[in-house]
């Protein structure tokens, strides 16, 4: 028994940063397999499942379009989180972003539009109690009705992304007619997670997972994918 489904995610902008950009922000031609995970899991997250990205279709013509942004030149550090967590009413993570403010130029998408097709596999962490049924209920119902648990965005937060539901009996777009190489993308992190002393889990480090992209006719397949570190 199938516990597939599929994904309509369109939004007026999309930025799915290339990370060998980072002074500006150039976005990559289609949404990343990591970006359709996030979604996914803004709208329904278990630690029993994992999500896998079967297919990517592009419905929309790919556009681009350069915009400038307001951002902070720099971040709050770990260690001032550490000292205001332990002392509240000392600590301070107070940023003055009038003082700290950089404009940057960045290339983002226009006008998306992905059907995304999906299916998820039941992780260790799943309990006597959780099966895929239960799970695949949950994930359609909350679909149709709107639901998340934080708001889906398309590559970063100011670009919010719309998801629903594509019916089985719903008659769907066809994707674009483009056939060509898009190169490396990124497809996944990989967390390295560790032990403390009493026994938690803790993320120790992260490997980037890349993929060379070939769409074809407007469809990205991701079943049979290499993987590369």
């Amino acid at each position: 028994m199938s516990y597939g489904f599929t994904v309509e995610i369109t939004g007026p902008y999309a930025l799915f940063c290339r990370p060998e950009l980072k002074a500006e922000r150039v976005s990559y031609d289609v949404i990343t397999p990591s970006a359709v995970r996030g979604i996914l899991e803004a709208i329904m997250w278990r630690p029993a499942i994992k999500y896998k990205i079967d297919e990517i279709c592009i419905c929309a013509p790919i556009r681009f379009e350069n915009i400038r942004r307001n951002e902070l030149n720099s971040k709050i550090s770990y260690r001032l989180l550490q000292t205001a967590t332990r002392d509240f009413e000392n600590g301070s993570l107070y940023m003055a972003a009038g003082n700290d403010r950089a404009q940057r130029a960045a290339r983002v998408l226009r006008h998306v539009r992905y059907l995304v097709t999906v299916h998820f596999e039941m992780t260790g962490k799943a309990e006597e109690r959780d099966n895929e049924g239960k799970f695949i209920e949950m994930i359609k119902r909350r679909l149709r009705n709107g639901q998340n648990f934080h708001t889906p965005y398309l590559g970063t937060r100011e670009f919010p992304a719309k998801v629903r539901l594509v019916e089985e009996s719903e008659l769907r777009p066809d994707p674009i007619n483009e056939t060509r190489s898009m190169g490396l993308m990124l497809y996944d992190i990989d967390y390295i997670t560790e032990q403390d002393k009493d026994g938690n889990d803790w993320v120790s480090a992260f490997i980037p997972l890349y993929f060379w992209a070939e769409m074809r006719n407007g469809v990205i397949n991701l079943r049979n994918v290499e993987v590369l570190r």
